[in-house]
């Protein structure tokens, strides 16, 4: 069976990290490995992640988890990182406030033993405590359509691949990861749209018909008009060439 590291990046995630353990413990198949890499939290995310690895030794059933200390707080660093220790044929990658259905690896493993797809993701579900983002989780959906068909047409659109964001928890073969350079370290936002754009050489990007749910901190704090306008707004400029250092100035890191 094919190996598969599950890569996840902090910094301050005390508030969704425990959760986040404790729905990997119901994947079925379990993952090869876990591999959290933080990027200098000042909270209790190491606390929390330590302690996951000292329980780990109780349950013979549960994968390894290595924490990798990144010098840098930057998500495309911090994954980077990962895959240089990862062990594993297949990388999965996974937001700290993203969870993933429990069968999740085995359409991994379906997805990617088809050898004319490079990388995949999952369709996104925004939700919070109390509620479920229907709009803005549709958007984030046709958004993998529209805007390949907008900005790279020959590229990706008219070969059938889709523009998959982090939220939507990307995964592709670690030799063709490193084959295409990976994510660019010094990028702070958009890191996994500029990685697909250079591994879709190796096949289509293919969104499964899965959901994962991802949390809606951004629009508790930013409100829903300000936030799905943000989301438009970067993801245009980032199409037209817009410095990816500016766009992160307008789109701050929510905890």
């Amino acid at each position: 069976m094919t190996s598969i590291s599950i890569i996840i990046p902090t910094v301050n995630e005390e508030r969704t990290l425990a959760r986040t353990f404790r729905q990997l413990r119901q994947l079925y198949p379990m993952p090869d490995e876990l591999i959290v890499v933080d990027g200098g939290s000042t909270d209790q995310t190491i606390s929390i992640i330590q302690q996951q690895i000292q329980q780990q030794t109780a349950l013979a059933d549960y994968p390894p988890i290595r924490l990798i200390q990144s010098p840098l707080a930057r998500r495309s660093y911090q994954m980077n990182l990962g895959v240089q220790v990862a062990t594993s044929e297949y990388l999965c990658f996974l937001h700290a406030d993203t969870s993933l259905p429990d069968d999740a690896l085995l359409v991994i493993r379906e997805t990617l033993s088809q050898s004319t797809i490079a990388a995949g993701g999952f369709i996104s579900l925004m939700r919070g405590p109390l509620r479920t983002r229907w709009i803005t989780s549709f958007h984030n959906f046709i958004k993998t359509y529209y805007a390949p068909l907008f900005f790279r047409p020959y590229l990706f659109f008219f070969k059938g691949a889709r523009l998959l964001f982090g939220d939507q928890v990307i995964f592709c073969r670690r030799q063709q990861f490193l084959d295409c350079g990976g994510y660019s370290d010094d990028l702070p936002i958009m890191e996994e749209a500029d990685m697909l754009l250079r591994i879709v050489q190796f096949g289509r990007i293919r969104q499964v018909n899965r959901v994962v749910e991802s949390s809606d901190r951004r629009l508790v704090k930013w409100g829903f008009w300000r936030a799905n306008a943000l989301f438009l707004y970067v993801g245009v400029l980032w199409g037209v060439g817009y410095s990816a250092e500016k766009l992160k100035q307008l789109y701050e890191d929510i905890r």
